[in-house]
């Protein structure tokens, strides 16, 4: 008899553990398995290597990456704390100085693109599954391949006024979308022939700004919730440790010939998503 009570009171007590560490386990593992977690963090640690050493495509590697295995809802979720993180790392390397020179410059600009994202961030959960993939697979093709071919537009100061409406409105939207207003923003500032020194300045205004706003307009739409902010948050970790591996490797290749492949294999990973997005 005082065994089998032994014994009930051990599985009595493994049974209060297991349910325990359920509790405590962050809540996104019940939608990744381990694999896809580890995946997750592997990806997000390639976009902070590559934002750290050419300063560019971290959200274009984390949603064309983990939008092959992951659903497109937890891969927004997933990039907006990172994001956050190291977009004011970037803004704080470059200095305050800069920065606020920037934002009084570009402030229509920077106004619309962070008032866009809030109302864009809204549509997110309302689009269907395979509608999403498409949202995010386009923008990363089309943002990489004008990238990649050089192209830039060319506005005469009579229509900056109006271009900097028509693009920052169209950042916004891409913004709250599918979290890739950085490329627009590269685009405006060569359309504006703004010097390359000038450029680092204002993106770190604009791409920190812009991560707050999507960061609350995600609170609000549900996108980062209790499930999901965990996962977006230990995201941190392995895009800080490849920021950081960036920043110190990055001087060590060439940049021009490490950000064509990189371009090369976002455009490939894009048109997966695309792929995925037509054919269910």
């Amino acid at each position: 008899m005082g065994l089998r009570t032994k014994v009930s009171q051990r599985i009595l007590d493994w049974r209060v553990s297991c349910n325990v560490v359920s509790k405590v386990m962050p809540e996104f593992l019940s939608m990744l398995t381990p694999a896809l977690f580890i995946f997750a963090c592997c990806v997000t640690m390639l976009g902070g290597f590559v934002k750290g050493a050419v300063g560019f495509a971290m959200p274009l590697i984390m949603i064309s990456g983990m939008g092959i295995f992951i659903a497109p809802e937890l891969v927004v979720a997933g990039i907006i704390i990172p994001i956050v993180t190291t977009n004011f790392l970037q803004v704080a390397r470059a200095g305050l100085g800069p920065a606020r020179a920037a934002l009084e410059e570009h402030w229509r600009y920077v106004l619309l693109v962070c008032i866009m994202i809030l109302v864009a961030a809204q549509f997110v959960r309302h689009i269907p599954a395979d509608t999403m993939f498409i949202v995010l697979g386009v923008p990363v093709v089309v943002l990489c391949l004008i990238q990649l071919v050089g192209w830039r537009p060319q506005i005469t100061p009579r229509w900056r006024r109006p271009f900097e409406w028509i693009a920052g409105t169209l950042s916004g939207i891409l913004g709250g979308l599918a979290g890739t207003w950085g490329p627009p923003t590269v685009l405006y500032l060569l359309a504006l022939n703004t010097p390359r020194e000038r450029q680092m300045a204002v993106q770190g205004v604009i791409y920190g700004l812009g991560s707050v706003m999507l960061l609350v307009g995600h609170l609000k739409s549900g996108i980062l919730n209790a499930e999901t902010w965990g996962f977006s948050a230990i995201l941190v970790v392995p895009g800080l440790i490849g920021m950081w591996l960036g920043f110190r490797l990055g001087d060590r290749f060439d940049q021009e010939r490490f950000r064509r492949i990189t371009l090369l294999v976002l455009i490939i990973a894009g048109a997966n998503l695309i792929r995925r997005g037509v054919m269910g």
